[in-house]
Order: C-alpha cells, then structure tokens, then sequence
C-alpha cells in the first residue's frame, strides 16, 4: 500500500465532509481577497487633477479656468503654507501655546474657499488657516489666540469668517442656526461649516445633518477626512465612507480628492449654488491626510507608520498644480521665483507680527462676556482689580 492510494482511500471516506472543508477555506480566501482589495484600491472621488497633475474630466464636475486664476490658486496654497510652516517654528520657538497645522491639506481648504462669495458665510474649527486667508483675515490675527493674547483677534462679520472653535463640532450647529436664518430671510446666500473625520461622530454634527435636513437649511458640511481623529484612523470612526451618511438623514453627499484644488473648488461651488436654489444642505467629503501632527502636541509616529505618509506626500496638492501649471505653460520661472520671494516675506511678516504683540488688558477678559452690562461680571471685575492692585509694586499689601 503507498502512502497517496492510502491518502486517496481516507479523501474518499471523507470526501463530502472535504468538499465542505474546502467550500469553506476557499469563501474565507475569497473575503479575506476582497477585504484586501478593498484596502488597498483607491476610493471613488471626483478628481479634475491627477497625483502627475494630468487635467481629467468629470461628467459631473467640471471646471473652466483661466492661467491667471490657476496661478492664484497656487499662490494660496503656497502662502498659505508658508505662513503654517512660520506659525509651527514659532511655537518650538516658545512664542506660541499650541498650533494645529495644515500641512497637506491646502488643497482641500484653499478650493472650498474660493467656491464661496462675499456674502457667503463660514464656520471653522481651528484648522482653517486656509479659508481664513481667501476670506482676507490677517494671518497674525489667527495666531493672536494660541499666543493667548486674544479671543480671536477679528471680526467675524468682517470678513463673514467665524471665530475658530475649539469645541469639537460645535459650529455645525451655529452653521445651521445660522443657515435657517437665512433662508427665513429671504436672502440667496449660503453658509458652510468645516469639520473634521473625528468630529463626523460628535452628536452636535449628527444633530446639525437632522435639523439641517428638515428645515432645508443652505448649508454645506466640508469634511475634511484626513485619515487621522488625532491618533484613531478613520475606519474606527465609520464602517461607510463618510460621504454616504448623508443619505441617511435625506441629503446628497460627494467625495471629493482633497488634494485636488480644482475639484474642491468645483464640488464646493456645486453645492452652495445647490444651498442657494433652496436645495438644501450637502455633505462634501474632502479625501485627504494630515501629513504632520494633530497639534505641536502629538507625536504622529506613534500611531502612523513613516511608509503612509510618503505615499501621500506623492500626492501632495501644491507639487501637482504646479506640474500642471509647468507642462500647460501657465508659469513661467519668474513667477515661481517672485512668489518665494513674497512668501519668505510674508513668514518675516508674521514672525515680527507675533513678537510684537502687546499683551491685553488686565481686565480686557471681562469685558465682551456680554453684549451689554451685567452685574455678576461687574461686580466680578471689581474683584479683579482690587486684587491685582493689592500686587502694586510687587509686594501684596
């Protein structure tokens, strides 16, 4: 008897209970394959300008701009990015409390900012250097609050800029408050609220999408999914692309390739000329990464492996619009050369700005806690200045 007639007599006594054996091994193979692929493949997003920075088209979003407004757009982005790198610096520097930067997602920011008019208005979170640069605020005024100098350092109404928020989430309720406003007054303009992959499980956003929903409001929701709530990856805040919740609270979502500027500019303008017909609100899903830490806190490299981040740095926004920009002819060297040149003074700007600030008023934290007076405050006031004035020549007395 050889040893394969003896394996061939033992296949043929259990030869149904093999066939399910095998059944069984070759299903999971095949999820285990497909979760694999699912992994790995590129998500569906619309996209108007590849990693090389080859112009494509899409039969839903398109768009037709001049070289001077190409130039613009890159123009935003690498300032914008300069002033991000200066701000990062001086916090090592110990000039800064706290900074969050950008770094990789200029894109996503510059694109949705330049989708909106002047009368639009908008509501960040404490990322939002970007906006915050196409709505016209001052750079050193974002800094004036992480120097603690200041709540804010502008006003909101100003620019139709809101405040930065802190509060994870927040200000998707004031954007929607804010939106059913409008839309009550009568007026066409929109209103859009960022927020990030970790806020999409906050229960103000999931509240914002149902209020935002029923009432019509025209309010547009710009996530920008950046792979990372702090150091919890995406897949541990959603089992769906985060774009696809919308459909559950009765409202279009897109996803869109964050690192692409021409497609968040035309996904965005898209849906606030939506949220200006009466549409609507829109969840718009920028896909893009944080390339640095969450904040000059965190330590990135604990949680993301260094493999990650290169593959996205391949993709970053500002090298493909100027690929494009180069091979279309749009650029010339001078202009590469004069914008390094405004950009290293624009961080000289804002280096000098930030050291120069004079430290507030004693009592200035007292003083817009209300529109009007109140006597708690008032007396609490009173308080304050007694007990600083008890320090009067450095000796308590």
């Amino acid at each position: 008897m050889t040893v394969e007639s003896t394996a061939a007599r033992k296949t043929t006594r259990r030869g149904s209970g093999t066939k399910r054996a095998a059944s069984a091994s070759a299903s999971t193979t095949k999820k285990t394959s497909t979760r694999a692929e699912a992994e790995t493949a590129e998500p569906e997003l619309v996209q108007l300008l590849t990693p090389e920075g080859e112009r494509v088209q899409h039969p839903d979003y398109d768009i037709d701009l001049s070289a001077e407004e190409l130039r613009g757009l890159y123009r935003d982005m690498v300032l914008t990015r300069r002033f991000d790198a200066e701000a990062t610096s001086l916090q090592r520097q110990g000039e800064l409390g706290l900074w969050a930067s950008l770094l990789g997602q200029e894109a996503a920011q510059i694109g949705s900012g330049r989708a909106l008019r002047d009368d639009d208005y908008v509501f960040p979170t404490y990322r939002e250097h970007g906006v915050a640069w196409v709505r016209g605020v001052d750079p050193t005024n974002l800094l004036g609050m992480f120097r603690g100098v200041n709540h804010g350092g502008w006003d909101p109404n100003s620019n139709n800029f809101h405040l930065y928020t802190i509060v994870i989430g927040s200000q998707t309720l004031h954007a929607t408050g804010y939106a059913m406003g409008i839309a009550k007054d009568g007026a066409d303009s929109a209103v859009i609220a960022y927020f990030g992959d970790g806020a999409s499980s906050q229960g103000d956003v999931n509240e914002a999408f149902t209020f935002s929903a029923v009432y019509n409001a025209p309010v547009v929701f710009f996530c920008q999914n950046n792979q990372w709530a702090i150091s919890e990856p995406t897949e541990k805040q959603t089992r769906v692309p985060l774009y696809q919740r919308a459909r559950g609270f009765g409202f279009p979502g897109v996803r869109v390739d964050g690192n692409d500027v021409l497609a968040c500019l035309a996904v965005t303008r898209s849906a606030l000329e939506r949220a200006r017909r009466g549409e609507g609100p829109t969840l718009v899903e920028a896909f893009t990464y944080r390339m640095g830490a969450h904040t000059t806190s965190d330590d990135p490299t604990k949680y993301r492996r260094d493999e990650e981040r290169e593959a996205w740095e391949a993709k970053d926004p500002i090298l493909r619009l100027k690929a494009y920009l180069e091979r279309e002819g749009h650029a010339d060297a001078a202009f590469f050369e004069s914008l390094e040149a405004e950009s290293e003074a624009l961080g000289r700007r804002v280096r000098e700005g930030v050291r120069s600030m004079p430290d507030p008023e004693d009592l200035a934290i007292f003083d817009h806690v209300y529109a009007d007076g109140h006597a708690l405050v008032d007396e609490e006031r009173a308080q304050f200045a007694a007990y600083q004035a008890s320090f009067a020549d450095g000796e308590v007395k």
